[in-house]
């Protein structure tokens, strides 16, 4: 199943999304209640392109992300993280966006040239949770999944390096996580570990990847992230990038005003964003 949220003048709408129509849930506002109820998709069918597309979830506490999970990445970036040198961990490196970075599918994104000048894109694969989890064993991991979608983990990095190596402010900043355009259920995507990702900017293919080159499967990053932690239903992991950032091209290239971008993964469709100057939030 597709699922999509839409924007409409009662407010956020949830629905099924089959070919080109969407198909409402009723009495259901977001995935957090679908995850809790049993809802059918009845309410009268409403065309894909009369609507605004929202994020298909906003969690309700901070987006749970994982660096250097794909090894090129991780090369591509040596002796360009200003004085954040490491060896490439042994288990996942875990980190947070706040849910206030989530954005819409389409939506243009600001700058935010006032606080970085250094704005740049990464295509990752996110992952819903669907089932409560506690120490989750990596054979039962993919058990606790609800579905998946797109995510542009996007990243000012001079703030990324400006605070005491912690990545939080730099991946922080307000609408910096475009999510969407649906929530493919777990059951329609099989294999997490069989997908190919991409990002292009202003049409050029910037980054492209694929899920079975990440360092650390989906299963073994919810085992990890679920030790001594509860995973609850609607929570959100973004998986990782590939390779391609502009942060490590040779000379760097950084976002501008204006700039388009565009995510992809297999399976689930594609984000398309515009950078935009003087924007405080999404639009």
């Amino acid at each position: 199943m597709k699922i999509v949220r839409y924007a409409s003048e009662s407010g956020p709408v949830l629905g099924r999304l089959d070919g080109q129509t969407i198909t409402p849930f009723q009495g259901v506002a977001d995935v957090q209640a679908l995850l809790s109820n049993v809802a059918q998709a009845s309410g009268a069918a409403v065309p894909l392109d009369s609507v605004r597309l929202l994020a298909p979830i906003v969690p309700q506490r901070n987006v749970f992300c994982v660096g250097w999970n794909y090894l090129k990445h991780y090369d591509e970036s040596k002796g360009k993280r200003e004085g954040q040198e490491v060896e490439l961990p042994d288990r996942p490196t875990f980190f947070s966006k706040l849910p206030t970075t989530v954005a819409g599918p389409h939506d243009s994104v600001p700058l935010h040239e006032a606080y970085t000048a250094k704005l740049d894109w990464e295509v990752e694969l996110a992952v819903v949770i669907g089932t409560e989890g506690r120490d989750i064993a990596e054979a039962d991991a993919l058990g606790h999944v609800f579905g998946y979608t797109i995510a542009n983990d996007l990243s000012a990095r001079d703030l990324q390096r400006a605070h005491g190596a912690q990545w939080f402010k730099g991946k922080s900043l307000d609408a910096t996580c475009p999510m969407g355009p649906v929530l493919v259920t777990a059951d329609e995507i099989g294999d997490p570990q069989n997908l190919a990702l991409g990002c292009d900017v202003n049409g050029a293919r910037m980054q492209v990847g694929h899920t079975r080159n990440q360092i650390f499967s989906v299963a073994r990053v919810i085992a990890e992230l679920s030790q001594g932690l509860t995973l609850l239903p609607g929570d959100v992991i973004l998986t990782g990038t590939p390779e391609g950032i502009g942060a490590a091209r040779q000379p760097p290239v950084f976002l501008v005003d204006g700039d388009v971008v565009e995510c992809w993964v297999d399976g689930i469709g594609a984000l398309r964003n515009v950078v935009r100057a003087g924007l405080c939030y999404a639009e």
